[in-house]
């Protein structure tokens, strides 16, 4: 059993010192909301604090992200629906006698855009000046597919692979805003992308994978 000595009222706050610490914790919120969580969460920046220190880039960055990814979901139940009632209409089909067919003309099909479904997806916060490595473990004669968006700034980049004693360059680009295409392995190992941030400021690259590889890693 521990025995503490209880303080006498001499040690304890008093009602004004309470007040007192209320305030200054109630400020202390409002200044941090106001000048970081505001344009860093909602790209709100009443102050000019925010810009100052690199949050509001971010915020419009996070706000794109959310904006995009409810277009990726709405596509998926686009793709969904319409495929459901494809479905329906084969297996709802009456049988038609022969003699009952009339001969129209053929009506023209309309084409629909459909976002590719996607294996793997990775975004990458780059500061100004700052790199980052994306690599697919890739057998030889695989193909990737891929697709990458840089938000905030374009970026450069190079697209290489190595392993085993091997090295190639695919493609490199400077000041590039987005890129897709196939990635065919050139040998059994890693291939993939570097990115380079050259901007003043917080860019989001975005990539999106698929096809034939193993796993996907960032390296850098």
């Amino acid at each position: 059993m521990y025995n503490t000595d209880i303080p006498n009222r001499a040690e304890l706050p008093t009602t004004k010192q309470l007040v007192h610490s209320t305030f200054i914790a109630l400020a202390t919120a409002i200044v941090l909301l106001i000048t970081v969580i505001l344009p860093a969460e909602y790209s709100l920046d009443p102050t000019g604090v925010g810009k100052v220190l690199g949050l509001t880039e971010m915020g419009e960055i996070k706000a794109q992200l959310a904006q995009e990814a409810e277009e990726d979901q709405a596509n998926n139940v686009s793709v969904a629906a319409t495929k459901t009632l494809q479905n329906e209409a084969v297996i709802g089909e009456p049988e038609v006698a022969p003699q009952q067919f009339e001969v129209t003309s053929p009506k023209p099909e309309v084409a629909i855009a459909v976002e590719p479904v996607w294996k793997d997806k990775i975004m990458l916060s780059l500061k100004p000046g700052q790199g980052a490595e994306v690599k697919l473990v890739m057998e030889k004669g695989q193909v990737a597919q891929f697709k990458w968006t840089s938000k905030g700034g374009p970026v450069n980049y190079d697209t290489y692979g190595d392993g085993n004693g091997n090295s190639i360059s695919y493609e490199k680009g400077r000041g590039v805003p987005n890129d897709e295409g196939e990635l065919v392995a050139a040998f059994t190992g890693n291939h993939g992308w570097f990115f380079r941030n050259r901007n003043d400021k917080v860019v989001m690259v975005i990539l999106r994978t698929n096809g034939d590889y193993a796993e996907m890693k960032r390296v850098l």
